[in-house]
Parts: structure tokens; C-alpha cells; sequence
């Protein structure tokens, strides 16, 4: 039964002591256990699209009151496969004048950082033997390294635009980039809070210190971060920029078959591992109630599990609001994200020199942030009044001059 219950680990050392029983070196047999783990990675992250894309259109479509897709075998959660097919099955047209090794190499560039970013994802307790755990490597600047991958996606789609030779497609390609430093700022103070509080940038260490969910403790950091994850996902109400009316789907207008594909692939990989870190910083990824120390084999389905209820509400927020205009967009991120994220990350310093127990940093924190919101909420309400009276002020005196300039 322990067997069981902790089987990650024990198969994988299993595999490990079988390799040395076969003559391997140490390293030899740790590399082949490395690969197997990454091999496995690399899936979970194709096998994002398979289950993410149904999964999005069934609950949208239960909240627009529609069936969604239901022709392709069984009800039609199929229907992933159908896509596949259909872009396997149509042409790859290279345009006329593009550069072709630029154009060819931008979907390649925005899959691979995509896919590995899940190698410092923690999926399990760290075990007793560190070179045998849930994941494929406890990296010590975990979250420093999915900023700087993440930041590669900006070169790659400045290389799809500029690479298509086509005028649309280098201005949908600005407007993204734009739009992916603007929010890569706040996303990066909301992680500079949870660094700063739990003093590693190690994924696997700042899920081990959380006691308390930091969605609970820092809920502006939290809030912040899954904006700013979502404008950098091009998620609704953030997908402005790559909508259907807007630059003829923007820098992918010249993209068509596995080539659009790969920029497809690479938004659900992308997903999945954002809603897995969102876990791991504020849901106190594995951990579950002790669960995952009576029974590690389940840590992994523990994290998933969050993961998916993160990105149902991604799906929440796209079937609720509707999209934002560009100065809206620039201006969420530049105007208010921005100011708060300092703010929060002012105060997590505070409180951080003012206290070492994690129960009266927690409640410090909670404290800060309430009062944090409600100055928020009061500052947004005078602006709004005051602009509404301007506006009455304004409509007042053109009523007034109306009748003079009729004269």
C-alpha cells in the first residue's frame, strides 16, 4: 500500500536502480529517467489542447445557452482530433515575397519556450532522494526563468510579422507586442511580491512555505497576476488584438495548416502552464488539506485539478465581459495594474521587516490589501463622479449655446 500511495517516486526509482543493475553509470541512468520525465512533460502540454479546446467550447457554449460542439464522436469531445486533421490536411502556402526563414522559424521559436516552461512546474512534495522527484528539475530561479521565457514570445511574433512580408500582419504583430510589455510589467511585481514574502524564486519551495493559500493572504497580487496572465494568453476580455475584426487576424493572417497550428498549440500550452503556476504561487499548488502527504501518488491530480479550475474561470471571464478598447487596454495596465502592483509590493516589504511569524505576516497582509481595495475602490468612485459631473457641465453648456448658434 505505501508502494501506492507514493508510486511517482518508487516507479522512478525502480527504473533508476534497474538502469545501474544493467551496468549504466549513475549519470547514464539519471539522464534516461530525465528524458522519460521531460517526454512526459511534452505531452501534458500537447495533450492541453486536446482536452483545454473542448473543454472551452462546451462551457462557453452552456453559458451562451447553445449546445456547442456535439457532432464529433462522443458528444463531441472529439472534436479537437477533427481540427487536427483538418490542419494536417491543408496547405502550407509560403507568401511570395516573405522571408522564408524568419517565417518558417516563428512558430517554432513560440512552441518549444512554451513547452519549457513546465520543466520548473512542481507537481509533487520534494522526495527524499533530490535527484528523484515530481517534476523535471527544482530550478532555484524558477520564476525568474518563466519570465525570460515568456519574454521569447514577443520576439517570435515581431519574427511572424516581419517575416510575412505583409503590412497587416507587422501592425497586428506591434500591436501584440505592445500589448505583452504592458501587462509583463504587473505580472512581474505580483510575482515580486510572492518572491519577496517567501525569499526563493524555487517553485517547489514557495508552494513548501505556503501554510496559507496566498490567494487568501495577497489577493491583489493574485488578482494582478491572472489579469496580466491573461493579456499575455490573449485571453478575453484582453483578445482585442487578435480578434476576427481587427487586422485581419493580426500577425497570423499570412500563417495557414500546421503552421497557424503551432501558434495554436503554443496558446494552450501556454494556458495550462500559466494555470498551473497561478497554483503554485497562490493556491499552494499540490498541497490539499494533507492529502498529498497521506497519498503523494495524488499531488500530481491535485495540481491539475487547480489548474483547470483557474483556467474555468479564464472561461468565465470570457463568457461575462466583453473586449476592451486598445486605450483601455493600454491604459488597465499602465494606470491602475501598474500603481497597485507598487503599492502591494511596498507593503509585502513592510511587512516582511516588521515580522518573521507567517501567521502575522498573514494577517498583516490581508489587513493591507482590504485597505489597499477600499482606497482603490474610493479613488475610482471621486474620479468617476467628478467626470460624470464634468460631463453634465459640458452638456449643460452646449444646450445653452445651441440656441445662439442657431441664431
Amino acid at each position: 500500500m505505501d508502494y501506492v500511495l507514493n508510486l511517482w517516486v518508487n516507479l522512478a526509482t525502480d527504473l533508476y536502480q534497474l538502469f545501474l543493475g544493467w551496468g549504466l553509470p549513475a549519470w547514464g541512468a539519471k539522464l534516461i529517467i530525465d528524458f522519460v520525465i521531460i517526454l512526459i512533460l511534452v505531452i501534458l502540454g500537447v495533450l492541453a489542447v486536446i482536452v483545454l479546446t473542448p473543454m472551452e467550447r462546451k462551457v462557453i457554449a452552456r453559458m451562451q445557452d447553445r449546445p456547442g460542439p456535439n457532432r464529433a464522436w462522443p458528444f463531441g469531445l472529439s472534436q479537437a482530433f477533427a481540427d487536427a486533421i483538418k490542419m494536417l490536411t491543408k496547405e502550407m502556402i509560403l507568401p511570395r515575397n516573405a522571408d522564408r526563414l524568419i517565417y518558417t522559424a516563428a512558430p517554432i521559436l513560440i512552441v518549444i519556450p512554451a513547452l519549457m516552461i513546465y520543466a520548473v512546474l512542481p507537481f509533487g512534495p520534494q522526495a527524499a532522494d533530490a535527484e528523484l522527484q515530481l517534476g523535471a528539475t527544482n530550478l532555484n530561479v524558477g520564476v525568474l526563468y518563466f519570465v525570460a521565457l515568456g519574454s521569447v514570445a514577443s520576439i517570435a511574433i515581431l519574427m511572424a510579422g516581419w517575416g510575412s512580408n505583409n503590412k497587416f500582419a507587422l501592425l497586428g504583430a506591434f500591436r501584440v507586442v505592445n500589448q505583452l510589455i504592458a501587462y509583463e510589467v504587473p505580472m512581474i511585481l505580483s510575482l515580486l511580491a510572492v518572491v519577496v514574502l517567501t525569499g526563493t524564486m524555487a517553485t517547489q519551495q514557495i508552494v513548501e512555505v505556503q501554510s496559507i493559500p496566498y490567494l487568501i493572504v495577497m489577493p491583489i497580487a493574485a488578482l494582478t497576476f491572472l489579469a496580466s496572465a491573461m493579456a499575455e494568453l490573449n485571453r478575453s476580455p484582453f483578445d482585442l488584438l487578435e480578434a476576427e475584426s481587427e487586422l485581419v487576424a493580426g500577425y497570423q493572417v499570412e500563417y495557414g495548416g500546421m503552421k497557424f497550428a503551432m501558434f495554436y498549440i503554443a496558446e494552450y500550452v501556454n494556458i495550462l502552464s500559466t494555470s498551473i503556476l497561478f497554483a503554485a504561487l497562490f493556491l499552494g499548488g499540490y498541497k490539499f488539506f494533507g492529502l498529498e502527504e497521506v497519498a503523494p501518488v495524488l499531488a500530481p491530480f491535485i495540481v491539475l485539478g487547480k489548474a483547470v479550475a483557474v483556467f474555468f474561470i479564464m472561461l468565465w471571464t470570457r463568457g461575462t465581459f466583453p473586449r476592451i478598447r486598445l486605450d483601455q487596454l493600454a491604459g488597465l495596465a499602465w494606470k491602475f495594474l501598474v500603481p497597485i502592483g507598487l503599492v502591494n509590493l511596498l507593503l509585502v516589504a513592510l511587512v516582511v521587516k516588521l515580522s518573521a511569524n507567517p501567521w502575522a505576516q498573514a494577517g498583516l497582509l490581508l489587513l493591507g490589501n482590504l485597505i489597499i481595495l477600499a482606497v482603490t475602490f474610493l479613488i475610482i468612485t471621486l474620479v468617476e463622479r467628478r467626470a460624470k459631473s464634468g460631463g453634465a457641465v459640458v452638456l449643460s453648456e452646449a444646450q445653452n449655446l445651441t440656441p445662439a448658434a442657431e441664431r
